[in-house]
């Protein structure tokens, strides 16, 4: 498993440590952004995370379906301003359910640390099948040996084997549109572990149900939630500052 210890470097993020809320037994909910478009056609979304880093549980960079082949100066400065707003940011790795070579996947780990200094990785489209899970091990080992500390994030969408859960340090479990989700049912293994290694991403979510899907999503046991009101992921919610307001009501000082 990724080591969730701090590397000890100076300035050096945090491992996520999400206590329920005081008195309340109630999950305290953040934001795990799964990539805007590039930096040069969403200037604002990119800017916003910068304003606003004690809702965000961390962000993803996905510069062109992984680092690209050479770096770029809108991402560099992009990675800059939230590596100085101390937000986590984790480069994207496509790992097309299992089909993807593991050189190629090294190599972009690589470019993402030399590049852009990432605090970890969000790994896209991971199989759940029990047959695959030696070989998502095999990457999240590798990955952690490349960069000690480094935040992992296995994006199945959907509840995977079990044995998964110790492959990372958290699991997307639902990825998909409210008309979903709001009839959906958490898998019984997961009551066995703390909501912080779990993840939901929802969109086409009305404002006038924002409230209903954050109280989904507690029931559920996630702590880390992204709710947009958009038919994907690449632009801001609407109601950004709503859901801002919403979740730093309950962020720690």
């Amino acid at each position: 498993m990724p080591n969730l210890k701090s590397s000890g470097k100076p300035g050096a993020l945090q491992p996520l440590r999400l206590p329920v809320a005081p008195d309340s037994g109630e999950v305290r909910l953040g934001l795990g952004v799964p990539g805007y478009a590039h930096p040069l056609v969403a200037p604002m979304e990119w800017g916003e995370l910068t304003r606003t880093p004690r809702a965000l549980h961390w962000s993803v960079l996905n510069v062109a379906n992984g680092p690209g082949v050479r770096p770029d100066p809108h991402c560099l400065q992009a990675a800059g301003g939230l590596r100085s707003a101390r937000v986590r940011l984790l480069g994207h790795l496509d790992l097309r359910w299992g089909r993807r070579p593991f050189g190629e996947l090294v190599t972009d780990a690589h470019r993402y640390l030399e590049w852009y200094k990432v605090d970890g990785f969000y790994l896209e489209r991971c199989p759940g099948e029990r047959g695959l899970l030696p070989d998502v091990r095999r990457t999240t080992t590798t990955l952690g040996a490349l960069a000690p500390g480094a935040h992992i994030v296995l994006a199945h969408g959907t509840h995977p084997y079990p044995g998964y859960v110790e492959a990372a340090d958290q699991l997307v479990t639902f990825a998909g549109p409210w008309t979903r989700y709001r009839w959906s049912q958490v898998a019984e293994w997961t009551a066995e572990y703390p909501a912080e290694r779990f993840v939901h991403q929802v969109h086409g979510v009305p404002r006038t149900h924002l409230e209903e899907a954050m109280r989904i999503a507690r029931w559920q046991g996630a702590a880390t939630v992204y709710f947009t009101d958009r038919r994907g992921w690449e632009a801001m919610p609407a109601y950004w500052d709503e859901i801002v307001s919403r979740i730093g009501r309950h962020v720690s000082e």
